[in-house]
């Protein structure tokens, strides 16, 4: 799931390789979260969060065969300092 999840995000996002993944796993649940710059967050989303919604619908109907639940947070990378 979680290529499906960076192909998506990557047809959209700028900085590619400044991307990151953290995979959380519990029983009943596996939360992805996408970390971007703070230029790509926008284009990620999208107007209104239509994108998004629409990556969290194509993971939900894709995991629906595993019969798993994927939760996706889309988030700002923290800026080192």
């Amino acid at each position: 799931m979680l290529d499906l999840v960076k192909y998506v995000v990557e047809q959209f996002a700028e900085h590619k390789d400044e991307i990151e993944y953290q995979v959380n796993e519990t029983e009943k649940a596996t939360e992805i979260v996408v970390l971007l710059e703070e230029s790509d967050m926008g284009k990620v989303i999208g107007k209104q969060g239509k994108i998004a919604k629409a990556l969290r619908t194509l993971v939900r109907c894709a995991s629906a065969k595993e019969g798993k639940k994927y939760n996706i947070e889309i988030k700002e990378k923290a800026k080192a300092e």
